[in-house]
């Protein structure tokens, strides 16, 4: 699996490119809070010899097929074994006045013009940047790319700690177990409550509220 996994990065580093930065995001379609992207490069320039398992990490996946205690693990190897990354979020006030698409598309491109080091090429999940770096789209890249596959895991995990943080007058949404996600428990709340100042007021259901 992970010779498989660096099947685009191995096609690309052939080709000359040194800095290869996988991009991901996670919470675009969740009904409260920031969307959120990570960018991340890691080290690839010894995938070819003897060496490869000292740099690759085991078990790198798409965030939403992993435990959230293997997320957080590997979480920690990512960012020790990383070259540079960088987590950005665009916030639900933001996403209201761009739409999420567009949101996500800022949150990717901040990640990317954060990092310390200029990407060669991106390799996304099926999004295009208006941003002056060569672009590979790969669909379900975060189960195909293992460089998609490290961001979506710093992004999922970095997310998924802001919305377990949050104060006390959040969590009647259920908001630590959901992560702000249209559930059962989560839309049952909102009904009862009403939407806080956090949710995305031009999501459904919740734009069909009367909200000052």
């Amino acid at each position: 699996m992970i010779i498989d996994k660096l099947k685009y990065e191995k096609e690309y580093l052939k080709s000359g490119y040194k800095y290869i930065c996988g991009i991901d995001e996670v919470g675009r379609g969740c009904l409260f809070g920031p969307v959120t992207a990570a960018a991340v490069i890691m080290p690839l320039s010894l995938s070819f010899n003897n060496n490869e398992n000292e740099i690759i990490i085991e078990g790198i996946e798409d965030s939403k097929k992993l435990s959230p205690k293997i997320r957080k693990e590997l979480s920690k190897k990512i960012i020790e074994k990383s070259i540079v990354y960088s987590i950005y979020s665009v916030s639900e006030k933001i996403i209201d006045e761009i739409n999420i698409l567009n949101a996500t598309k800022l949150a990717m491109i901040k990640a990317v013009e954060n990092l310390k080091i200029k990407p060669d090429i991106l390799f996304i999940d099926a999004l295009k940047l208006d941003i002056d770096i060569k672009q590979i789209s790969i669909i379900k890249g975060d189960s195909k790319s293992y460089s998609i596959g490290c961001a979506s895991i710093l992004a999922k995990v970095s997310r998924d700690e802001m919305m377990n943080n949050l104060p006390e007058e959040y969590q009647k949404y259920k908001i630590s177990k959901n992560k702000g996600y249209g559930t059962k428990e989560h839309l049952e709340a909102i009904e009862k409550y009403g939407p806080s100042d956090k949710h995305r007021f031009t999501f459904e259901p919740i734009k069909s509220y009367n909200h000052k």
